[in-house]
């Protein structure tokens, strides 16, 4: 695939840029902020999921990740939620950061990229 394809496209981002085989998430954050560090996590992963199998991937093929956090007193709640995630064996190279996030509410971002397999 050399070829840019985007996905979601809005006035300021898309959800999913593919080229030369790999998919590029933005930044995902949860629909329900009420929930704890645990509950935004899931939800998190869940739409990591499904913009994965747009782009015709799945969360194996995970190249990087990268976990924003606006209290890293969160970590292990959201570690709890991931560990129930991650594919045994497939765990991608990830960093995990505090950082001030866009809304108050949020407690996680994660942005990931990941190999999309030849047809």
């Amino acid at each position: 695939m050399t070829t840019l394809q985007r996905f979601d496209v809005g006035p300021r981002i898309s959800q999913i840029a593919l080229h030369n085989g790999v998919a590029y998430l933005a930044g995902q954050i949860p629909i329900d902020v009420s929930a704890d560090a645990r509950g935004q996590t899931t939800q998190v992963l869940e739409e990591i999921d499904a913009l994965l199998a747009r782009a015709g991937t799945d969360k194996t093929q995970i190249l990087r990740a990268e976990i924003f956090l606006a209290d890293i007193a969160d970590f292990a709640a959201m570690n709890a939620a991931w560990d129930d995630w991650v594919p045994a064996g497939n765990a991608p190279p990830r960093a995990t950061v505090e950082a001030r996030l866009a809304m108050p509410a949020l407690k996680v971002e994660i942005v990931v990229t990941a190999a999309v397999p030849a047809l």
